[in-house]
């Protein structure tokens, strides 16, 4: 426990076990390098940081897909804390730091400003190329404890969502095929499909033309094959 105080006379039996290993120390010196109970302010959790955090915070992951030829193709992607929104979605059959720091390249564009915090795990694709991209656009990297998925959940989270509604449900000829895919997955995740981290509402909702009075018709439009539907009023 933070607060508890050492065993009375503690310092005396690590005396004793190192002198019969052949060091010979006081109980004094002994005392001076054990750890003592801390009486400070705690440091705030993960959640207390993320909640206040989250607007200025990008996270990203890879995740691997096969194709029906048994390649493997690796999806790398960045998605805002504070929205939801997938801001980037590449795929690859070899990715590199060169390549990931093409993409964070990419994600930023021109007219979208940098995040505060980046997460992302501790693959060795976030090489030295990724770390010098990111250090110049003063991003500040936060890199998640080994073998904690739940430290990543908003990236994590994402990548159970298109392999539920998207991928577990189509065969993958190959890299073109694989990457339409997930670009019109993200086009109807980021404007149309309902969230409940969000009341139900789209990251980036299409702005309706025609209120439900003034139309005639509803109509639904197939997104990925009729996997799913998109509905609009029209006149």
């Amino acid at each position: 426990m933070g607060g508890a105080k050492p065993a009375l006379g503690a310092q005396r039996r690590i005396q004793a076990e190192l002198a019969r290993l052949g060091f010979g120390v006081c109980a004094r010196t002994v005392a001076r390098y054990m750890r003592r109970s801390y009486s400070g302010t705690p440091s705030p959790g993960w959640r207390q940081f993320l909640t206040p955090h989250s607007d200025e915070i990008w996270a990203c992951d890879l995740f691997t897909v096969q194709t029906v030829w048994f390649q493997t193709l690796y999806v790398f992607f960045v998605i805002h804390h504070g929205t939801r929104e997938l801001i980037h979605a590449r795929v690859t059959a070899h990715p590199n730091s060169q390549w990931l720091a093409q993409q964070m390249l990419e994600a930023c564009g021109i007219s979208r400003e940098p995040p505060r915090y980046h997460i992302h795990d501790r693959d060795n694709c976030f090489g030295a190329s990724f770390n010098r991209l990111v250090a110049s656009l003063k991003i500040k990297q936060i890199r998640t404890p080994v073998k904690a998925p739940r430290a990543n959940a908003f990236a994590e989270r994402w990548v159970r969502t298109i392999r539920n509604e998207c991928l577990d449900h189509r065969l993958i000829l190959g890299h073109h095929h694989l990457q339409r895919t997930v670009d019109e997955y993200a086009a109807y995740y980021n404007c149309w499909r309902p969230h409940r981290s969000l009341g139900q509402r789209a990251p980036c909702p299409y702005v309706r033309k025609l209120s439900r009075k003034s139309a005639k018709h509803l109509i639904a439009k197939p997104v990925l094959g009729r996997l799913h539907h998109v509905y609009q009023w029209a006149a």
